[in-house]
């Protein structure tokens, strides 16, 4: 059963890595950040509009490795129609989920399709790949104009 759940979080990821969804650069976006993993070369700006402290629409574009991508893809579907606030929790959920050593479980049912990249665990250098969505979904919520995975 385990490796049918991890055919099927490999095949998400590729889904949102080939076909990235809200990839598009937005015109009167309310907060923008750019994102950018020296290690990995991936590099992404982040497109906020809010309504409030309701995060209305989320886009992005960039490059990046089929993680960072996916990850980003998912994360502006994940945060739409959200507040501030229950980005940040989704934030903290998603990087626990990435960052708790391989050999502890963690479920993280409220996390939905996101729970895919708790196989980036085994990869520490993968983990920056994958939280860099994260970091710059956090700076721009919060004013920064960019956020890295250093």
């Amino acid at each position: 059963m385990a490796s049918e759940l991890r055919d099927l979080y490999q095949e998400v990821i590729l889904d949102h890595y080939k076909r990235p969804r809200n990839f598009r650069a937005m015109e009167n976006a309310d907060r923008t950040a750019v994102g950018y993993n020296p290690l990995c070369g991936d590099r992404i700006t982040l497109y906020l509009r809010m309504a409030g402290q309701v995060i209305q629409d989320a886009t992005f574009q960039g490059q990046g490795c089929a993680i960072c991508t996916a990850s980003t893809s998912m994360m502006t579907d994940a945060v739409k129609g959200r507040t501030t606030g229950e980005a940040d929790a989704l934030f903290q959920e998603f990087h626990h989920l990435v960052t708790t050593p391989p050999d502890v479980d963690v479920e993280a049912p409220s996390l939905g399709k996101l729970e895919a990249f708790s196989g980036v665990r085994e990869f520490p250098a993968r983990v920056k790949c994958a939280s860099l969505a994260w970091h710059t979904l956090r700076a721009a919520l919060h004013g920064d104009k960019q956020a890295t995975t250093e």
